[in-house]
């Protein structure tokens, strides 16, 4: 029995010095021997470490000197930290509290070691390789705008840790006198949250301190109605604007297209059916399909799973479009005067709206500045965009009596409050028809 005995021991001692194959160990020496998993990763538990330490009273504050955790390179060091929990003047027990309160995330273990990440290493070692490729170009860019003009001048060198809820309150508590517009403090807010959230995702944070945080109040009230074309408006605003540009508002409002769907928009999308209805009658249909978009140098999937559809357009828009197959334009080139087929390949997987020079995808951007946005100034309608467009095909099907289901299908909303609420505008001439059937029916009444 002895022998058995003195022989196991000797089997373990051979694994733990790896005299043993690999394959026949059953308890890693890891687990036997109390140590983590070696690796540099922040997901593994931390050795949780209890602290109590005593408030000390020096000069004008309460201090607690502690232990917290530092990231330096790759590595976790421990360092001691003094921190101030308030004035000399409050009594000790009332300290006491303070401290206790300040040492429970620290004991229970709601602080992650993760947490101690420097916030600009974060962002440029996590966030912008690992989170920012899963969205969409313009997305992207506009985040970057933000992180870098805002973010990491402000937070830069914190840890994750010390981006409180206080002390983000604080500092959009200041954007208050601020210049900026609230919807670029509610993007401030968005892209912050977005980061914050990732770590938590990621066992760095235990919780998003961004979720409570309140954004200062608006310095006047939101207007009720945003600016739409009316048929009229339109009609003179794309005579005005060369081609092909001038075809591609035209597609847009009364498509409802996003400018994204529009750029991306392909020859085997448009479509024409021959079509016979409950009566035996021949019918034409016209209709599009948006199942990618292209956005300044990206294509993807459309925006959500409802604006990926077919949807029908009118004759004259198809019509409009055909066109295109057989025009030709001018463009000044100095003194000279060039002439460019406005489609250069007319295949099914060629893009229907095409640089005039080389066919390549169009930029929504410079179609916006240098011919939408100089010819609606002339005419007095400098609220003219793309998103203006959408909005006025909106409210054209609300002129013209849509049911609202109806509408939430041609703008391809995943519900119809969006499209009720946010596109849809107010037309006083509708309101107008409704007072007057309700004087109809009060003298009905009488």
């Amino acid at each position: 029995m002895i022998l058995s005995l003195a022989h196991d021991d000797a089997a373990v001692l051979n694994r733990a010095n790896g005299l043993v194959p690999e394959s026949c160990v059953i308890v890693r020496p890891e687990a036997r021997f109390g140590r983590p998993s070696k690796g540099e990763d922040f997901e593994k538990m931390a050795r949780r470490r209890f602290q109590d330490p005593k408030p000390v009273r020096r000069g004008h504050w309460w201090t607690l000197l502690l232990w917290r955790d530092h990231i330096v390179g790759a590595k976790c060091i421990r360092k001691r930290e003094r921190v101030r929990l308030a004035p000399a003047t409050m009594p000790e027990r009332e300290v006491l509290k303070i401290a206790a309160e300040h040492l429970r995330p620290l004991n229970q273990g709601l602080e992650a070691i993760g947490s101690a990440t420097n916030f600009a290493h974060y962002v440029e070692h996590t966030y912008m390789p690992v989170v920012m490729p899963l969205m969409a170009k313009s997305t992207r860019d506009r985040s970057t705008g933000v992180l870098n003009n805002y973010l990491l001048p402000t937070f830069g060198k914190l840890c994750l840790r010390d981006l409180t809820t206080l002390s983000i309150q604080r500092y959009f508590s200041n954007m208050s006198a601020s210049v900026l517009s609230h919807e670029s403090k509610d993007k401030i807010r968005d892209v912050l949250s977005s980061v914050l959230r990732s770590a938590v995702e990621y066992g760095m944070l235990v919780k998003n301190p961004v979720e409570n945080v309140r954004m200062p109040a608006e310095r006047r009230g939101k207007k009720r109605n945003k600016p739409y074309l009316t048929p009229q408006q339109f009609d003179v605003l794309v005579g005005t604007i060369a081609e092909p540009y001038a075809t591609m508002v035209y597609v847009a409002i009364y498509t409802g297209l996003r400018v994204s769907e529009l750029a991306g928009l392909k020859w085997d999308d448009v479509h024409v059916n021959n079509e016979v209805d409950v009566e035996d009658e021949k019918r034409v249909r016209y209709s599009v399909s948006i199942d990618e978009r292209y956005c300044r140098g990206d294509w993807g999937a459309p925006k959500s799973e409802a604006s990926n559809a077919t949807i029908g357009v009118n004759m004259c828009v198809y019509h409009r479009i055909q066109s295109l197959r057989l025009l030709t334009v001018k463009v000044r080139a100095g003194y000279a005067v060039r002439r460019y087929k406005v489609v250069k390949s007319d295949n099914p997987e060629d893009l229907v709206f095409q640089s005039v020079r080389t066919g390549a995808p169009m930029r929504d951007n410079n179609i916006l500045t240098r011919h939408i946005k100089p010819a609606s100034r002339k005419l007095g309608l400098a609220f003219v965009n793309w998103r203006c467009l959408r909005t006025s095909h909106a409210t054209w099907l609300k002129m013209a009596g849509a049911d609202v289901k109806d509408a939430q299908g041609q703008m391809r909303h995943s519900r119809a409050s969006t499209t009720l609420d946010i596109y849809a505008q107010f037309v006083p001439e509708s309101q107008q028809k409704v007072v007057e059937k309700l004087s109809s029916l009060r003298l009905r009444v009488n």
